[in-house]
């Protein structure tokens, strides 16, 4: 009988190890840089024993900000924090209905969904070993909910593959499953492996394969009942007199491998987007809301940092008011500060710090990122096509479309995050009016969804590089500049110290700042004592 498979040829097999090796490589890269890394908390600190009468001003009041206040508070330290926006938690940010804010350039950006609904600007999503946040979030009362990363009824897209039709994760994942096995059946059974396995192990390896695969007893990935059972049917299985089920048919191997698609499943495999993850309920602003309410009476919002000057003996800062409530020009003095300020902010700013701290600030670029939120009449995604979070990818400029892993099954609107990307496409969102970003990202997602343009009911937006109090989204380090600039960044310059996502190694997460947050205060605690 005909082998039913065509085997790749020779630039496509090299192509889709290039993929899966680049895929492997780049998870490689992000352990290396600090992406991927598991958070290194394993309990909270217990900070006593503050130099009488000593006291410490924090710029900023997101997480590693707020984090260091709550801490060095409770060892006796006397804290200011100031904070330019009106509000505390900084990018741990929901924009809700009701909500708009001012972006760089004048621009208004308005959220108009119904009560309830949101938008995560920043964060939107927390691995399950991101200790410190859990724990914090525990703590202060924030109510946690999964959040649905890998979902098999979400979608995988390629404009020019498949008649831009887009084929289901889960069948993509099995048909890569059944391929890769098929084809490993093979070396074993023409002797490509007897160098690495015995025969016994040969016979092991193939059973495994072919029930991991779902392949045939010739060892073959084909169409069948079995597959059906892993990938789905065209015809489900019914009752009664209903047609009898039909197994779906597998994508041949030559146009997944030059689709792309495998490259992809990288997205639920790198350890941070592995079941199980988290999210606050009510949305990403409720841990920076948590925090901040903890700290509240050491805050003072709409504070605009304009100078930080440091001496041998403490540090004064000078502030105006952010809100346009006059140019007068107020100052404190503190023993100590600990600066969160971005480092995009802080290098525009009169600062007298060390020459090697200010090469140091200004060697850490900011990522740039854009999100849009899309408010529909009705969660067309469950009711139409059974898809119950999860996420879909495609190689349109909106690069991804996430569903709401909340109040599934609810009646009335929901919303999709519409677009998420990095890199080109978001400058080219950055270069778009709020409405033309929500005019994009309907364009673009109607080919995945034909629903769209009939449910649509409003749209909101972030772009981080047009957002004033940070004019980025995330520090990002290469292995020189981390080798090169990263101690001296995070060291304590005479009475200065930073803190942030920035001086992590997880940077652009949560766990980031509050670690940075943690070792700071730890840090600075004990150069005060020693003082």
């Amino acid at each position: 009988m005909k082998d039913m498979l065509q085997s790749p040829t020779r630039r496509q097999l090299l192509s889709m190890i290039g993929k899966t090796a680049g895929a492997t490589a780049m998870y490689q890269a992000m352990t290396t840089l600090g992406f991927a890394s598991e958070s290194s908390f394993k309990q909270g600190m217990d900070l006593s024993g503050a130099p009488a009468g000593a006291s410490i001003i924090i710029l900023g009041a997101g997480l590693a900000g707020l984090t260091a206040a709550y801490e060095l508070r409770k060892a006796g330290y006397s804290v200011k924090v100031l904070e330019y926006q009106n509000r505390g938690g900084g990018r741990s940010w929901s924009v809700n209905g009701g909500e708009s804010y001012t972006e760089l350039g004048g621009e208004t950006v308005t959220c108009d969904f119904e009560e309830g609904n949101y938008l995560n600007g920043g964060p939107w999503r927390l691995p399950s070993h991101h200790y410190a946040v859990m724990s914090y979030c525990k703590k202060f009362g924030v109510a946690m909910e999964p959040f649905i990363q890998d979902n098999s009824r979400a979608y995988l897209h390629r404009t020019n593959h498949f008649n831009g039709v887009p084929q289901r994760l889960g069948d993509v994942q099995s048909d890569v499953r059944g391929y890769v096995s098929e084809l490993l059946s093979k070396a074993v059974n023409v002797g490509s492996l007897d160098r690495s396995v015995n025969t016994e192990d040969k016979e092991m390896l193939l059973e495994g394969l072919k029930g991991w695969g779902v392949l045939d007893k010739d060892y073959r990935y084909l169409r069948s009942h079995e597959t059906g059972t892993y990938r789905g049917f065209s015809v489900y299985p019914g009752g009664g007199l209903m047609p009898d089920a039909k197994p779906s048919k597998p994508i041949p191997l030559d146009s997944l491998l030059n689709s792309g698609m495998w490259a992809d499943l990288s997205n639920f495999t790198i350890e941070n987007h592995q079941p199980t993850m988290f999210q606050p309920v009510g949305g990403m602003g409720k841990i920076g809301d948590a925090f901040t309410r903890e700290c509240r009476d050491m805050i003072t919002l709409n504070a605009k940092v304009t100078k930080i000057e440091q001496d041998d003996t403490g540090v004064t800062v000078q502030y105006v008011d952010s809100n346009g409530g006059g140019n007068e020009a107020k100052t404190v003095r503190a023993d100590w500060c600990i600066c969160t300020i971005p480092l995009t902010i802080l290098t525009q700013m009169d600062i007298n710090v060390s020459a090697p701290m200010k090469q140091a600030m200004a060697a850490v670029p900011y990522d740039t990122s854009f999100k849009v939120g899309l408010e529909f009449k009705r969660r067309f995604w469950e009711e139409d096509e059974w898809i119950y979070g999860g996420v879909t990818y495609t190689d349109m400029p909106i690069t991804q479309i996430s569903y709401p892993s909340q109040n599934m099954f609810k009646d009335g609107t929901g919303v999709l995050l519409g677009g998420y990307g990095f890199g080109e496409t978001s400058y080219k969102f950055n270069a778009l009016t709020p409405q033309q970003r929500i005019d994009a990202a309907l364009a673009y997602g109607k080919h995945i969804h034909p629903q769209y343009p009939k449910e649509f009911k409003a749209g909101t937006s972030v772009v981080w590089h047009r957002i004033p109090w940070t004019l980025g989204c995330y520090g990002i380090w290469s292995a020189s500049s981390r080798e090169q600039y990263y101690d001296t960044l995070c060291s304590i310059d005479n009475r200065i110290v930073l803190a942030g996502e920035h001086c992590s190694h997880i940077p652009a997460w949560q766990e980031g700042a509050i670690l940075s947050g943690l070792d700071t205060a730890n840090r600075l605690h004990k150069r005060a004592k020693a003082v």
